[in-house]
């Protein structure tokens, strides 16, 4: 998941992460801390106040389901229609499930040592700018691809994916584990969700988890 740095930040200890307004960052860890989250920018990894970001989840991004799960979501939608999700050979990667109309490409997408993001030639410092690239540029070479996201996507969600382990320390709060489908009973507030998971209904953090649109 992505987040966008709203003020500078300069670490003070050694684990953790210093940037500057603007920035994006890769959140890797949200489960630590409730204050501090695990994030990387320009290669560098380190701990970040959460207050200090804006994490960006967007309906594209599905987490960590399987390549036959990607294909079946994506075969009837309109081509160039697309995800991405967690490689399931490669852990900490990512591979862009792709509509083609009668099938579902999928493209491995490789990550250097200084955290730019390639399909094929050109280099982006967020998952953000590759798939802006590729909404403008063809993604495959056979044939011209250009990513859509899917027509539905503003929608109010009526399921949503945990992307990271949610553990509350308020009894209000809904607990879940990374992978639970939660069922989304108020999205009116962008602060605070409230949802049922595990037949127990309570409130949580939206950045914790993936909308899912049907």
């Amino acid at each position: 998941m992505e987040a966008e740095a709203v003020y500078n930040y300069r670490a003070t200890e050694c684990d953790e992460l210093s940037f500057q307004k603007g920035n994006i960052l890769k959140v890797l860890n949200m489960d630590d801390d409730p204050n501090w989250y695990l994030a990387e920018v320009q290669g560098r990894r380190g701990y970040v106040p959460k207050n200090y970001i804006n994490v960006r989840p967007h309906a594209w991004f599905v987490g960590g389901i399987s390549r036959l799960d990607a294909e079946n979501r994506l075969r009837p939608l309109e081509c160039g229609t697309f995800l991405i999700r967690e490689s399931e050979s490669t852990p900490g990667e990512f591979s862009v499930s792709v509509s083609y109309g009668d099938h579902v490409q999928h493209f491995k997408v490789l990550k250097d040592g200084l955290g730019q993001y390639f399909i094929w030639d050109e280099g982006f410092s967020s998952l953000n700018q590759l798939v802006d690239f590729y909404k403008i540029n063809s993604i495959a070479r056979e044939r011209t691809i250009f990513l859509q996201e899917p027509k539905n996507t503003l929608a109010r969600p009526r399921h949503a994916q945990a992307l990271f382990d949610f553990t509350p320390h308020h009894a209000t709060h809904l607990r879940f584990l990374r992978g639970d489908v939660i069922d989304l009973l108020d999205c009116s507030d962008a602060q605070c969700w409230r949802g049922r998971c595990r037949g127990r209904v309570g409130v949580f953090p939206p950045e914790y988890v993936q909308p899912i649109y049907h």
